[in-house]
């Protein structure tokens, strides 16, 4: 079964005022875990006069993996958690992307019309990635490949608005690679 993610408009300011937000909500619930919980570990199983690094560490493990239940199990059904889960499923889909980038390429060069339309969506995903997060340096880096890659959409009348990814196009780009290789 595949997963299918869509690009979506984002605002890149309240992407990154919700992102802060979020990052701080689970800063601060990490922090008083773990302090209280190594506070509660070394008063019952410390020694006065011992090293309690042991009992501290022990209780900053449990915050953390508490802190981590809570955010899958209740922060992460949110709504307010939708900019940071929208973000962290985008860098998802262009790391996908970029660990078989050249099979995509290869791909792009031989007119592969999946490698074509994953080549595409990463381009328009990065491009927004680096929008939200206001890199725009980034987006400038970017011109000639997406400027060569239009061109091959245009001549080989492609739609040049590939907004939407499915994870399956990579397992097809890497198995098409192989049986070129075998």
């Amino acid at each position: 079964m595949s997963d299918i993610f869509e690009l979506e408009a984002r605002d890149p300011e309240i992407y990154r005022k919700e992102t802060r937000k979020n990052t701080l909500i689970l800063m601060a619930i990490f922090i008083v875990l773990a302090m209280s919980l190594a506070t509660l570990s070394v008063s019952f199983f410390g020694h006065p006069d011992g090293n309690n690094f042991k009992w501290n560490a022990a209780g900053v493990f449990t915050g953390f993996i508490l802190t981590t239940i809570i955010f899958k199990q209740i922060l992460l059904k949110q709504p307010w958690m939708s900019s940071s889960l929208y973000g962290w499923k985008l860098k998802r889909c262009l790391m996908s992307i970029t660990n078989c980038m050249h099979q995509v390429e290869a791909g792009v060069e031989q007119n592969d019309i999946t490698a074509i339309k994953l080549l595409r969506f990463y381009h328009l995903g990065l491009m927004q990635m680096h929008q939200l997060e206001s890199n725009d340096g980034g987006v400038s880096e970017l011109q000639k490949p997406i400027q060569k890659l239009l061109l091959k959409i245009e001549a080989l009348e492609l739609d040049p608005q590939q907004t939407r990814f499915d994870s399956a196009w990579i397992d097809s780009i890497k198995q098409s690679a192989k049986q070129k290789s075998v």
